[in-house]
Parts: structure tokens; sequence; C-alpha cells
């Protein structure tokens, strides 16, 4: 039992790190881009691009999460261990989702735009943090930027996908986010991995997505399922 809940603890921060991989910044926006691999496949070997050029890819991720507002999509996360679990994925940006877990799981994770909650439903409580100051502020962002904080370490296609590798430009050995992304008929995120410092890796991916949806405000409002208030 002690590891079914540790592994929950690692789902919910692989969860956390997806929608913010680092702290929110604040920084200029003119950042020298750094050098970006670029390849065609896993196989292939990798091309340096030199630091003055901007890869297109990047531009295009920036551009996508620029007009994502609203999202409602199903997904499968598979666990370090293979052990995959289902569930429906809410967006509301600037800084609100949901991640509610299929049935028996009473799991769920929201973001109300300050705080973002982690609900454990075996064992009855919930955990949560302000946003800005956890890695609760990735897809959140209103104005997502990847080469201030955050570093492009990887673009490569495979499997269908243009795979975009982040890291944290202060703190690169913390572990990394690939963003997967269809680019064909329509560009369209399809799932992430998060890798930890350890090298464990759990993804996420989506299906069924659909975008502009109205999603109802209560959604994003944490609701203890017991009826007791947060301080209780």
């Amino acid at each position: 039992m002690a590891y079914v809940r540790g592994m929950k603890h690692i789902l919910f921060a692989a969860i956390a790190a997806l929608v913010s991989f680092a702290p929110a910044a604040h920084a200029a926006d003119k950042v020298p881009v750094p050098a970006v691999e670029v390849a065609e496949s896993s196989q292939m070997p990798m091309t340096q691009v030199k630091p003055v050029e901007r890869p297109p890819e990047i531009d295009q991720a920036e551009s996508y999460f620029r007009s994502l507002k609203t999202v409602k999509a199903r997904f499968v996360q598979t666990a370090p261990d293979g052990t995959q679990t289902r569930g429906t994925f809410y967006l509301n940006r600037p800084g609100k989702l949901r991640f509610q877990y299929d049935a028996p799981l009473k799991d769920f994770v929201v973001a109300d735009g300050l705080f973002i909650y982690f609900y454990d439903g075996e064992l009855g409580q919930q955990t949560n943090a302000p946003i800005s100051q956890t890695l609760a502020d990735f897809l959140l962002r209103k104005e997502l930027r990847l080469t201030e904080d955050l570093k492009v370490s990887r673009i490569l296609r495979s499997g269908g996908l243009m795979q975009m590798t982040i890291i944290q430009r202060a703190e690169p050995g913390a572990g990394s986010i690939t963003l997967g992304f269809r680019e064909k008929p329509f560009f369209e995120l399809k799932k992430w991995r998060i890798k930890d410092p350890q090298g464990a890796i759990t993804e996420i991916e989506l299906f069924d997505m659909q975008v502009g949806v109205k999603l109802p405000d209560s959604l994003f409002a944490y609701h203890d399922p017991k009826g007791k208030g947060l301080n209780n």
C-alpha cells in the first residue's frame, strides 16, 4: 500500500510538471536563443543549429499555446512501472485546469488560478500549493515563452509526432519534459513525457481533444468530496 501511495505522489508530481515545468519568469522579451538539436528521427544524427537561429518549431509551439484557451480531452497516464490510469483533462487558460481520474479512483488535480490542489481519494486528503511557487505554471502561463527560464534542448520527429524536449535553464539536471505535437492535418498537442532527475518516465497521452469548448467554472474550484472545508 505504501508503494501505491508513493507512486500516486510521483504521478501527481508529473502532472504538475506538465502544467509548469519551471517557475514563472519576468525576464526581458529579447533573450539569446541557445543552440538546439534538430533531427528528423531518433535514428538520425543531430544537427547543431547556430545560436543566432531560432528553429521555427519554437515559434509554432508558442503560437499554439497562445491560441489555446479551453480544452476538454480524454487522457491515458502511464506510470514508470507501466501501470495505466485514465480520466478526463480540462484546461481553461490562463491559470486553470483539472485532471479527473475515472472510477473507481476518486483522485483529482485542480488548479483554480491561484492554487493547485492534489486530492488523494484513497486517503481522503488534499495537498495544495500556490501555482506561482510550484511546477504549476507551464500550460497555465498567460504568455508562454520557451527561451527565457525554459530551454528547448532538442527537437526531433519520430512516431508521427514533432517532439520537443524542454529543460529548466537554471537547473538542466532537474529533469525534462518532452511535448509531442501532431503537425498534420493541423498542429495539436498529443502527449507529453516527464523524465525526473532519476530517469523515471511518466507519460500522458491525449485523445478526443475538443478546443474552444465552454467549461463550467465549478470544474476549476476545489470542493472537498467529503464536504469539509480546506482547513478541516
